[in-house]
């Protein structure tokens, strides 16, 4: 406690994933912040620990038709299709503005084959400023009919593995929901080189039109977010953290600072923050304060003494 007379210290929400350093665990997710500079008329960029860019193939990509989002209860689906600008733009138009940004700036990317995404992997490395790299696992693997990389864990290993001998940034590697059990892949992706997890990605959902009697949505399915899927990432992140010695980014559902500081109780070391973005812009703003208020309160100096206190 400190002296009588004298102010406590200030609570530290600075907090370390590996080789990636944050000065707060507030990251924009993927898919939900465009490119960092959409979002500047309603928050400062600076108020995340990082921003985690749309993502990014080696070529241009157009995306799936329309409609491609539809609002359900307690969160949202959406069928973009990826799409992005393409590698080259991205260094060209985007990078300049993100590096004088004053936060981490992490590139999500993907590909259909184990090649593109080694080549993209590469390709991004060369990018100054990038801090690290975001893969996204949940693509379609055409050379295995279609299969997603980030439901078999063989499939897994060897597209984490090739990506890892192509760069030596940072690698995130982003887990999929979309199975029976997330902790084979997890083992399977930190086996094969990932340095830090992030989870969970979109659930597949699908929404009716009654009046039509036809999908909302021109692609039929779609990727579940928002609120409705806060107790399954809850669920996952526990399981994860629990499996593999390996620095965890929680995310799906967080709306508020108690949903982050729920997935920090349990052992993630950051939180990425999506839908909300689009109904809240400034949100991140307000976690950071309540995260910081909550450890002030309770006299705690760091985010560490607060990671991974859950007990059963």
């Amino acid at each position: 406690m400190p002296l009588a007379g004298t102010a406590p210290p200030p609570t530290d929400l600075s907090v370390r994933l590996g080789p990636l350093h944050l000065r707060n665990p507030v990251i924009a997710a993927s898919g939900t912040f465009g490119y960092g500079q959409e979002f500047l008329p309603y928050v400062a960029l600076e108020s995340f620990g990082g921003v985690v860019v749309k993502g990014l193939s080696l070529e241009p990509r157009a995306g799936n038709p329309v409609p491609r989002i539809v609002e359900t209860r307690g969160g949202m689906l959406n069928a973009i299709g990826l799409q992005n600008v393409g590698v080259e733009a991205f260094e060209r138009d985007k990078m300049p503005f993100l590096r004088g940004s004053g936060t981490v700036v992490i590139a999500n990317f993907f590909g259909n084959t184990v090649d593109e995404y080694r080549a993209c992997a590469a390709r991004l490395s060369a990018i100054e400023g990038l801090a690290a790299l975001e893969m996204n696992i949940s693509c379609p693997n055409v050379k295995a009919g279609g299969i997603a990389f980030g439901t078999d864990p063989e499939l897994c290993a060897e597209v984490v593995a090739a990506v890892r001998g192509a760069t030596d940034l940072p690698l995130i590697v982003k887990l999929s929901p979309n199975v029976t059990d997330i902790r084979p892949l997890a083992r399977s992706a930190v086996a094969a080189g990932a340095d830090i997890l992030s989870l969970i990605n979109t659930l597949t959902g699908l929404a009716v039109d009654l009046e039509r009697r036809r999908p909302a949505l021109a692609n039929v399915t779609g990727g579940l977010s928002g609120p409705a899927i806060k107790p399954v990432a809850l669920r996952m992140v526990w399981e994860v953290v629990q499996e593999v010695d390996c620095p965890v980014i929680g995310l799906g559902g967080i709306w508020d600072a108690t949903d982050a500081l729920e997935f920090l109780c349990l052992g993630a070391r950051a939180v990425q923050i999506g839908t909300v973005n689009f109904v809240h812009p400034a949100a991140a703003e307000e976690i950071v304060t309540g995260i910081h208020r909550y450890l002030a309160e309770r006299h705690l100096p760091s985010l560490d003494a607060f990671i991974g206190t859950f007990r059963t």
